[in-house]
């Protein structure tokens, strides 16, 4: 891919950087720091690797993408605005009462394949979905989106070793390694080392990369696609809270709204144009 496409994708994941904190400031409630940490691979998913038709969402020749991190809603609903599915002065009402845009995705939301939000359960429905579209001999794909801490879930070992003995080359996992969690950092709660070594452990493909460099992002989804007989992981190390200061890092931003002059302060630090102070 030339630069020129890169710097495209820079510029779109700024955007969406800019909705996140946009739509929490106007919810008053929601989830920024794996959002922002997740939203550069998200962006290179969207915006180069998917194939999807955001004019006809349940075409049945799309990509399927899950996110197992539903809490992350805030990223979801700006990459489907970004992409087209739903206007983006919809963000506005996020988490709003009968807004289709709430806490977690929901299947009112086009673009949404399956209701997320209890952690360790969408690689679960990913594999059943990789499976089905195999065995239907459809060439279509399936991403889910993971938190570092559903690695603590048991049902996410089961669905590990599941993809791995099936030799599910239709699905990629992006892993979303930021090293936070809820109540801290995830190596105090329950560590995960040596992450990498236990997914090979189960006939997964690896590839690591820094979660942050667009080139890097996109270059794994390519190299995923070529890999055959086994699942890949994308292990992507990211930084919780990416882009804002005060976010960056802090497990208090796993769920927790910036008030009015934060986020403020959150917009002037991303240079977001003056549109996005309107709350």
């Amino acid at each position: 891919m030339d630069q020129a496409k890169i710097e495209e994708l820079k510029a779109i994941a700024h955007r969406v950087r800019c909705d996140i904190i946009w739509a929490l400031a106007h919810a008053g409630s929601g989830h920024p720091g794996g959002s922002l940490s997740a939203t550069d691979f998200g962006v290179a998913l969207y915006f180069h690797a998917l194939r999807h038709d955001p004019k006809n969402p349940c075409w049945e020749g799309r990509d399927r993408v899950i996110f197992s991190k539903g809490h992350v809603s805030p990223l979801v609903f700006s990459l489907l605005a970004e992409s087209g599915y739903i206007e983006r002065q919809e963000l506005k009402t996020f988490r709003k009462l009968g807004s289709r845009l709430q806490g977690h995705p929901n299947m009112e939301c086009p673009g949404i394949e399956v209701g997320t939000g209890s952690l360790g359960q969408g690689l679960s429905v990913a594999v059943g979905m990789a499976l089905g579209l195999r065995m239907n001999r459809s060439d279509s794909r399936v991403y889910c989106i993971m938190g570092d801490g559903e690695n603590q879930e048991g049902a996410t070992w089961e669905a590990i070793m599941s993809a791995g003995h099936y030799k599910l080359d239709n699905l990629c996992v992006v892993l979303d390694n930021n090293g936070l969690q809820i109540d801290g950092w995830v190596e105090d709660v329950m560590g995960l080392a040596p992450l990498a070594d236990k997914w090979r452990a189960f006939r997964w493909h690896i590839i690591e990369i820094d979660g942050h460099d667009m080139a890097q992002c996109v270059q794994a989804f390519e190299d995923a696609k070529k890999v055959k007989g086994q699942p890949t992981v994308i292990i992507a190390k990211t930084i919780k809270g990416k882009g804002v200061s005060f976010m960056e890092n802090e497990a208090e931003w796993h769920g927790k709204a910036p008030k009015r002059d934060e986020a403020i302060r959150a917009l002037q630090e991303l240079a977001c144009p003056l549109e996005y102070f309107d709350f």
